[in-house]
Parts: C-alpha cells; sequence; structure tokens
C-alpha cells in the first residue's frame, strides 16, 4: 500500500509512502478518502512529507478530501509539502483553497484551533 493511515480520536492521519502521487496511485487514495469520510471521520490530514512529485489525479485527490470535510462539516489540513508540489499547488492557485501547515503536528493544532472556535 502507498499510504499509512493513522486513526486518532479526531482526525485520520494519510501519510503518503511514495514519491509519486499520480494516475497510478490516486486513485487508491480517493477510495480510502471516500471510505474514511463514509465511516464518519469528517477530518482528514494528509501528510505529503515523502512526495515530491504530483500531477492532476494527485491533486484531484486532494481536492476530493477537502470537498468530502467541507460537505461533512470538517475540516481537511495539508501538510509536508516538497518544493515541488508546494509551486504546483501555488501555480493551480490551491493555497487560496486549502488549509496548508508544515508538519502533521501543525495540523492537529489547527485542527484544534478551529474546534474551539466553532465551540
Amino acid at each position: 500500500m502507498n499510504f499509512e493511515k493513522v486513526e486518532k480520536e479526531k482526525y485520520t492521519l494519510i501519510a503518503t509512502n511514495t514519491e509519486k502521487l499520480d494516475s497510478t496511485n490516486a486513485p487508491e487514495l480517493k477510495a480510502e478518502l471516500v471510505v474514511i469520510n463514509k465511516n464518519g471521520m469528517n477530518n482528514i490530514i494528509i501528510d505529503l512529507s515523502k512526495t515530491k512529485y504530483c500531477d492532476s489525479s494527485g491533486l484531484s485527490a486532494v481536492l476530493v478530501a477537502n470537498r468530502l470535510c467541507k460537505n461533512s462539516g470538517g475540516m481537511f489540513v495539508l501538510c509536508g509539502l516538497q518544493a515541488s508540489v508546494s509551486k504546483l499547488i501555488q501555480i493551480s492557485q490551491l493555497d487560496k483553497v486549502l488549509t496548508i501547515v508544515s508538519s502533521p503536528e501543525d495540523a492537529e493544532t489547527a485542527l484544534t484551533k478551529a474546534e474551539k472556535e466553532t465551540e
């Protein structure tokens, strides 16, 4: 499997174990995201720290995660972006739409902060 899933109480963390997030593995990620969301988890963190390349299929998987979380009243956070992936996200202007932080720890902090603001 190209992804490692860690289920926490308030969120699920998915870490990629692949250098490329593309058409060969993005469908697997999308399917996993749908299952996580259908099982009632609406806060998802994706850690791309091991991913050096991402194409449109990979971006599509990221956008699926964002939409699933938003539609279920949760939050999606992207973290660990390598320079090339970060540049692609900036070029596609997704940095204006997505919550992006540097590490899984920062992502957890962002989720906790957002949760407190909605109480």
